[in-house]
């Protein structure tokens, strides 16, 4: 039980985490698709604490990143429990599969994938998003930084 709280605690940091972080990156990433709100962000995995990675399985180092990919209903604002899959391509055609993995937090719901990149490197994500009764594509590209 305790190590399900540690957890908790450490996901709980992770979104907080994010949000903060949402301004650095872009004011706001957000697509709508369809009746769809995606919210998208990716990330240095530096960004995150020691801890914060270690409870979600991500490994930290200044040439790894973190995509953090959230579905809502567009009218409820209700997260989503779809499906969720991709790659990130640089601008050499080298192809990256990122496999993500759902964590769920309370009402709201996350899609975490790894990817690792060069400095300065710029990765153009396509991402398929799919629930029962229909499939969208999320496309977005985001020039990486090393951390120093």
């Amino acid at each position: 039980m305790k190590y399900l709280a540690k957890y908790f605690a450490a996901a709980s940091s992770l979104v907080i985490l994010t949000l903060m972080l949402v301004p650095l990156a872009q004011a706001e990433q957000k697509k709508v698709l369809g009746n769809w709100d995606v919210h998208y962000i990716a990330i240095p995995s530096t960004f995150l604490t020691p801890e914060v990675a270690r409870a979600n399985g991500i490994v930290r180092s200044s040439t790894n990143a973190l995509v953090n990919i959230s579905v809502l209903d567009s009218t409820s604002k209700k997260a989503l429990d779809v499906d969720v899959s991709g790659s990130a391509r640089n601008l050499l055609g080298t192809n990256k599969t990122l496999e993500f993995k759902t964590v769920k937090e309370g009402e709201a719901i996350y899609h975490l994938a790894s990817v690792s990149f060069d400095d300065k490197e710029v990765l153009r994500f396509n991402i398929s998003i799919t629930d029962s009764k229909r499939s969208e594509v999320l496309q977005f590209q985001q020039k990486m930084y090393e951390e120093e």
